[in-house]
């Protein structure tokens, strides 16, 4: 499949590192265009061997798949450049947050096949978490594809497009609230008493370790917090602080604000258009 990445940042580099590693993608048959910035556009290109597009590309050169990696407030500028190499027969893949189908579409004037995704940066490492749904102009051959890429990058489940926004705010910026929790136990780690790296070290491994066992133990994470946290034990001294000052409703209000800043960020693509 003779694949275009609009977009040379943070997802593309994930999503080309997991599909090139999985041979999902051949690196001759990849292309790749950033708009503002050809620095990273040169790295991205050297580091996998891709084809770069540092200006643009002969007007007739068609592609099988066309995958929108821009950053969200980028699309309408690129619409241009994105509508040289449509066909009928492209399939248009969009991993960027907020915007529909039925905008991208509009924007793109294209009755065609397209399919929106939610990756994660984990990608990268194979351990994405993806959600993908499809409009109904998909062949069969292109919904294999369009999963068989995502699946090679790590989980990939198709829903429906009203769950995407939601998923956007749990699953695509989901790391970073991981990573988030483990800066904050480092610092506070640091703070305590404990070296910077070895604190860092029993961060990682314990990340590590507590997702293996989500993974792996068949068990539900209350049952597996319950089995650590003995009663009048350090870890129960742990969990009431965290109770007391409200973590979990702090959670709580973290998704929530995502999944209406993915929702917000649609309806202002809208307005800019119309503007």
């Amino acid at each position: 499949m003779k694949t275009l990445f609009v977009g040379a940042g943070s997802m593309a580099y994930a999503l080309l590192n997991g599909a090139l590693e999985a041979k999902v993608l051949e690196k001759e048959s990849v292309f790749v265009t950033n708009r503002s910035n050809g620095q990273l556009l040169t790295e991205v290109t050297n580091h996998f061997g891709v084809n770069g597009v540092h200006d643009h590309l002969p007007s007739h050169e068609p592609f099988d798949v066309i995958i929108l990696a821009m950053k969200p407030k980028d699309f309408h500028g690129a619409t241009p450049a994105v509508k040289r190499f449509l066909t009928s027969d492209t399939l248009i893949i969009s991993v960027l947050a907020g915007i529909s189908i039925k905008q991208i579409r509009e924007a793109l004037a294209f009755n065609g096949a397209v399919a929106r995704a939610m990756p994660n940066t984990s990608a990268s490492v194979g351990r994405s978490a993806t959600a993908v749904t499809c409009n109904g102009s998909l062949s069969e051959k292109q919904r294999e594809w369009t999963m068989k890429f995502f699946s090679s990058v790590g989980l990939a489940v198709e829903v429906p497009e009203e769950q995407m926004d939601l998923i956007t705010a749990v699953s695509g910026s989901g790391p970073a609230y991981i990573y988030y929790v483990a800066e904050i136990i480092e610092k506070a780690a640091v703070d305590l008493g404990l070296h910077s790296e070895l604190a860092k070290a029993l961060i990682k491994e314990t990340i590590s370790g507590a997702s293996v066992m989500l993974e792996k133990s068949g068990l539900e994470a209350e049952i597996l917090r319950k089995n650590v946290t003995s009663p009048g034990g350090t870890t129960e001294a742990g969990i009431s602080v965290l109770e007391q000052y409200g973590v979990s409703e702090a959670f709580t209000h973290c998704v929530d604000a995502a999944k209406n800043r993915s929702q917000e960020m649609g309806k202002e693509l809208r307005l800019n258009r119309v503007k």
